[in-house]
């Protein structure tokens, strides 16, 4: 049954809402995947956990589904081209994406971080929902990075970037 809001609708009433843009990537064996989330949030101090929404039909949904630790970083507004390279249609692995950038892999989750992010996150899944066409990850978070404190967050609003 179709909703009786329509999507148009609704992506227009949501895009309006100023969000964070977040790289997530997660180690799958030798490969690495990834990809831009704008609906990334903390959830809880206690313990310290975050959510994520994955669209549920993609292949990285179903990677985290079986890899439980995963990482964030927080893009700074200068990371405008990263943030569009690991959104990209039929993009390549995330190391391949990463290949220029300064980046590291997280000890404990063994998933790539970009250096100059302003903070990364490394996680561990502690419950999925399935949210109609997403899939929320809400995590443990097992580290923090916090980098760059001066620096001024990438922003997403009216589905456009803020520079």
């Amino acid at each position: 049954m179709e909703h009786p809001l329509g999507r148009p609708d609704f992506l227009d009433a949501v895009a309006g809402f100023a969000t964070g843009v977040v790289v997530l990537t997660v180690r799958d064996g030798r490969d690495d995947h990834g990809t831009t989330v704008t609906s990334f949030m903390s959830v809880s101090l206690e313990p310290p956990m975050v959510a994520v929404g994955v669209a549920s039909s993609s292949y990285l949904a179903e990677v985290l589904r079986r890899r439980p630790r995963w990482a964030a970083t927080v893009l700074g507004a200068g990371q405008r081209a990263l943030a569009g390279r690991f959104a990209a249609a039929g993009r390549p692995g995330a190391r391949i994406l990463l290949a220029a950038e300064p980046h590291h892999r997280g000890p404990l989750s063994e998933a790539l971080i970009v250096d100059d992010g302003l903070s990364a996150l490394e996680c561990e899944t502690r419950q999925t929902v399935d949210a109609g066409d997403h899939v929320l990850f809400i995590a443990e978070v097992l580290s923090a990075e916090y980098v760059a404190a001066s620096a001024d967050p990438l922003i997403r609003v009216n589905r456009r970037y803020l520079t």
